[in-house]
This record gives C-alpha cells, sequence and structure tokens, in this order.
C-alpha cells in the first residue's frame, strides 16, 4: 500500500479516482486530482511547500514532486506527463505539457501549455517556457516548437495512463498483446 502520511497539519488530498503505487509516497499538503496516477517509487513530498496535481496527470515511475519553504509550490495542471525520474520542484507545469525521462524543472520555472521538456534537460529556476515549445540541453534552451505528431502523441497520453492504472484497479480492460 502506498505510504500516505500528514505533515504540520496537513494530509494529503486524493481523488476517489486517482491511483498510486503501492511504493508511491504521498506525504502533507498534497492535492490530487480526478484520474491522476502516482506510479512506483514516485514521491509527493508536501512537507514544506504545496503540489497541487490537477486532473488525468501521470507522475511516472522514480520522480521527485517538491518545492522550497517559504518559497515556491508546485502546480502540474491538467494532462500533465512527467516522466521516468523527472524532478519538478516548485514549478508550474501547465496543461498538456510533458517533462522527459529524467529531467529537471527549478523553482518559480513554468512550462507552458503542450510544451515539452525533452529527456535528460535541466530547466533552471525562473526560465519561461511558451506554450508549444521543445526545450532540451543542460541548461535547457528553446530548440523550437512541439511538432503537430508529437503534439497528438501527448494528448493520448492522459488517457492512456488512466487505462494502465484501471490494469492495476482491476478494470476488465486487459494488457495489450506483444
Amino acid at each position: 500500500m502506498a505510504t500516505i502520511l500528514p505533515v504540520r497539519g496537513h494530509a494529503p488530498v486524493l481523488h476517489d479516482t486517482s491511483w498510486l503505487a503501492p511504493n508511491a509516497t504521498v506525504v502533507g499538503e498534497v492535492s490530487l486530482g480526478r484520474d491522476s496516477t502516482v506510479w512506483f517509487q514516485a514521491v509527493l513530498r508536501g512537507d514544506v511547500a504545496p503540489i497541487h496535481v490537477g486532473e488525468r496527470v501521470n507522475i511516472q515511475d522514480g520522480v521527485v514532486v517538491h518545492g522550497t519553504f517559504g518559497q515556491s509550490e508546485t502546480r502540474l495542471d491538467n494532462d500533465v506527463s512527467l516522466g521516468h525520474n523527472a524532478i519538478v520542484h516548485g514549478a508550474h507545469v501547465q496543461q498538456g505539457a510533458l517533462v522527459g525521462m529524467g529531467a529537471t524543472v527549478m523553482d518559480h520555472a513554468v512550462v507552458g501549455k503542450h510544451a515539452v521538456v525533452a529527456a535528460g534537460s535541466v530547466v533552471l529556476a525562473g526560465t519561461q517556457i511558451g506554450d508549444g515549445e521543445l526545450w532540451a540541453g543542460v541548461p535547457a534552451k528553446c530548440k523550437g516548437q512541439v511538432s503537430e505528431e508529437l503534439r497528438t502523441h501527448l494528448a493520448q497520453t492522459s488517457a492512456r495512463y488512466v487505462e494502465y492504472a484501471g490494469w492495476f484497479k482491476g478494470s476488465s480492460t486487459p494488457p495489450p498483446e506483444g
């Protein structure tokens, strides 16, 4: 069963349709919206700053979400995807955006709607990423616009993760073959 703990008088508020992996950790001032998922070994640590998670957000394996005491909170809008082992620290990731595997997004950064932070990138504190932009590198820099093909794929990702969670909830949807 997932670790869900109150801290400093704040207990996580989880929508009844959300799903947490058995070894996920959610502590403190965290709100998790409808159909959002927190995968294996992911940690949402709302001990020092609030974490607000919208609807259909997928927080994949090994992700860490945190903030800075008295300075930043983390906001993940609807349909956001955080790839495996990403770190989001005191930032705002807007609707439909993707933070790729192993990427880091620091305090007061904003990742615009439907934007992509490429795998392994580091978005420095205070960076403003525009809607639909693709950022990559260390430190991350704008590399252009997200392609229509990728944008279409990302639009389907949040629904897929709701489906995947259903497999663990005992849903009748079978896993794909092959």
